[in-house]
């Protein structure tokens, strides 16, 4: 069966330029498929493979990337490409490509193994192991001398001293499961969370900021921590870090100034120069963090850098049945015909003269610091280092003319641009990403009173409900081409569990409060560790090298920590204390992670939020939503990111509130939008006042009990 579907597959894909196709062609990722005409006769991860190595006595070369990855496309070209290569590895052992984004539970056992046997990781991640999925060998890229050297090596040692790799295999596996054991420590307090802020402190860089001296990463987890802290201590270092780090970032290159959105990271401390490719998750959690601190210091440019972006991703990165696509590459086609990083999104003064003329040329190139340090192959990365107030003196202009010509300018290179060839795009549907992009829109949607991002959301929901849903109940991990592909791990439920709360929260339809308790029961049902926390797969599906609970946070949140916080929403919205204790109980499970200098973020988040007043805001409306509209602008207003908002009117209060009790009790009074602020149900006085509950919720600031911590003064 699999010959006759890889001959009909080779067919339909006949090229001449592609002489070589092998079991990728079958796969839908695109990661996959960029490597199917590849002369290495790959297999994609499964039972099959390892059966293979098993009667061939060979090793299995596990190479694992992504689409959008440029090192990836190098060691590609390099070696996977090269006949030399493939003739080699395929004589010698049993190839597998694995796309990480696909795969990320394969992904992690591995890096962590890579992480074990070197200092660093990294894509391409190439991983050497034997039949019994066991690594004995791991490094990221490796040019062609490398790769062959290191494969004859190997080959070497398993034929004259096969009992060195079976010990190394064993020795890891062992280390491996060693760091999963960890026992309970019991429940942390509050100083996990101050200590998760001074830890961020210490590597903030005052320059430029983000952390650290080298290679920047936006890194939402560390950020949203740091606003948590602010609002818990009202600590003005922990709001300046962010804000003055969010400027830097919509200031430099990984902002794309004509499109919206951001490159993935900068390769220099300043934020000037990207990595060109643009990932989902990204745009989707600095969306948020630009909406927050928009709530919190009321300044406009914030709002409109979350616009911007989520408007980038519903145009560009949102496929026809409304998901949204993973990424974009950092590499683009030259008119020259050669890839090139970053061409597409590079210009030349006399590329920008060309669009826009001379004089209204010379003002872009002023603005967007043209010529100037930020430059890829002799072309400009677009950054703006100074405030328009700034450059319109310099340049002799009026800001408010200048904004004008700016935004002109912006348009038309934008639309010269759009001629140019775009970079790939990876169009497979992540139910986790997803999720992190239906929150956004559903945040920014009720923030903005915007019912286009709220649409958009619930198309995006809809669609991971209905497509990405297994005959059992459960989630798939993607979606390409008409085909739901690879099982849901824990990302994918918390990260869709938490999106559908706060699409709840936005709309207030009961269908996203029953679904969210769904995917929270299935997670429960798959993923709970008995002792606490949540593994990343499937207790029912494929077992790896070991299990994980992942803790520590990457880009984005760790599973668990997003978990905990659906958890904690669920048990304020239904009234169902089991989530509650759930959540405690992962906390406890988690103790000894958060007692010491962990990358736990986000978990020191959810945490947070567990130690936090519960707040609930109910707003009754008589008739219509429309008649609450002035309470409810105040809501849309604030940073309050552990509150519970439920709006309904009276007609709809009690059917809802047989959902949510909070409801119960609570009325339009006299007639009039009646607002509701209470603190573990402990009612402030019904207002129908908007500048009155804007007052109450002004006063809901927790602080840390029996003292008021040092600043953090970042050094």
């Amino acid at each position: 069966m699999l010959i006759a579907r890889l001959a009909a597959a080779t067919a339909s894909r006949h090229d001449p330029a592609h002489p070589f196709t092998n079991r990728l062609a079958l796969e839908t990722s695109p990661y996959l498929l960029q490597h199917a005409h590849n002369p290495v006769s790959w297999n994609a991860w499964g039972d099959e493979a390892f059966e293979r190595a098993r009667r061939e006595h060979k090793l299995v070369l596990i190479s694992v990337g992504y689409s959008t990855c440029h090192w990836c496309h190098v060691m590609e070209a390099e070696s996977f490409e090269d006949v030399e290569v493939a003739a080699y590895l395929n004589a010698n052992f049993i190839c597998i490509k694995v796309d990480r984004e696909e795969r990320p539970d394969v992904d992690a056992v591995y890096m962590r193994a890579l992480l074990a046997m070197r200092s660093s990781g990294g894509w391409p991640m190439n991983v050497v192991a034997d039949a019994d999925r066991r690594p004995v060998f791991g490094a990221t890229y490796l040019s062609k001398v490398q790769l062959l050297g290191v494969m004859r090596q190997l080959r070497g040692l398993q034929d004259t001293d096969p009992d060195r790799l079976a010990d190394t295999a064993r020795q890891l596996v062992a280390q491996l499961a060693r760091e999963e054991a960890a026992p309970p420590a019991g429940a942390p307090g509050p100083e996990a969370i101050e200590q998760g802020a001074r830890s961020l402190a210490r590597t903030f860089d005052t320059a430029s900021g983000g952390f650290g001296r080298g290679t920047k990463f936006p890194s939402p987890p560390d950020l949203e921590l740091l606003l948590r802290y602010q609002r818990r201590t009202s600590d003005p270092d922990a709001l300046a870090m962010v804000t003055f780090t969010l400027d830097k970032i919509a200031a430099g290159g990984i902002h794309d100034h004509l499109a919206g959105g951001f490159h993935r990271y900068a390769t220099d401390r300043e934020w000037l120069v990207p990595h060109f490719e643009k990932m989902l998750y990204d745009n989707a959690q600095l969306a948020v963090l630009y909406l927050e601190v928009a709530q919190i210091t009321g300044e406009l440019e914030h709002a409109t850098t979350a616009r911007t972006t989520i408007d980038y991703v519903l145009r560009e990165m949102t496929s026809p049945e409304g998901g949204f696509y993973s990424a974009t590459d950092a590499d683009s086609r030259a008119p020259d015909g050669r890839l090139a990083e970053g061409w597409f999104f590079t210009w030349t003064p006399a590329e920008i003269d060309a669009v826009l003329g001379a004089q209204d040329g010379g003002l872009a190139r002023a603005w967007f610091a043209v010529g100037g340090s930020a430059a890829v192959d002799g072309r400009s990365v677009l950054h703006t280092p100074r405030t328009l107030a700034d450059a319109a003196a310099t340049l002799a202009i009026a800001p408010a003319d200048l904004a004008v010509k700016l935004e002109a300018a912006r348009v038309a290179l934008y639309a010269a641009r759009a001629r140019r060839t775009p970079p790939s795009r990876d169009d497979k549907i992540l139910a986790a990403w997803n999720g992190l992009m239906i929150s956004a829109l559903a945040r920014a949607g009720f923030a903005f009173k915007d019912d286009s991002y709220l649409q958009a959301a619930t198309r995006a929901a809809e669609l991971v409900l209905g497509r990405l849903r297994t005959a059992d109940g459960g989630l798939a991990r993607s979606y390409r081409a008409g085909q739901a592909r690879q099982p849901g791990t824990l990302e994918d439920y918390a990260f869709m569990a938490q999106a559908l709360l706060d699409l709840f929260e936005a709309t207030w339809e009961p269908r996203w409060l029953v679904a969210a308790i769904e995917l929270a029961h299935q997670l429960e049902a798959r993923f709970a560790d008995p002792v606490g926390g949540y593994f990343t797969t499937d207790a029912g599906g494929e077992r790896l090298l070991v299990r994980e609970k992942p803790t520590d946070d990457g880009v984005q949140p760790s599973g668990n920590a997003v978990a905990i916080e659906v958890l904690l929403r669920l048990d304020e919205l239904t009234g169902d204390p089991a989530w509650r204790a759930r959540a405690d109980q992962a906390f406890a499970a988690f103790g000894s992670v958060l007692a010491r200098e962990s990358r736990t973020p986000a978990l020191r988040g959810a945490l947070d939020r567990a130690l936090d007043t519960s707040l609930e805001i109910v707003i009754v409306a008589p008739h219509e939503l429309a008649e609450a509209e002035p309470l409810l602008a105040e809501v849309r207003r604030a940073y309050l990111p552990h509150r519970t908002l439920v709006a309904v009117t009276a007609p709809q209060l009690p059917q809802l509130a047989k959902q949510v009790p909070m409801l119960e009790g609570k009325t339009a009074l006299g007639g009039v939008a009646t607002a509701f602020v209470c603190e573990r149900s402990n009612c402030k006085q019904p207002t129908s006042q908007p500048a009155e509950l804007a007052a109450q919720l002004a006063k809901v600031k927790p602080l840390l009990p029996d003292r008021t911590p040092a600043p953090l003064q970042p050094r």
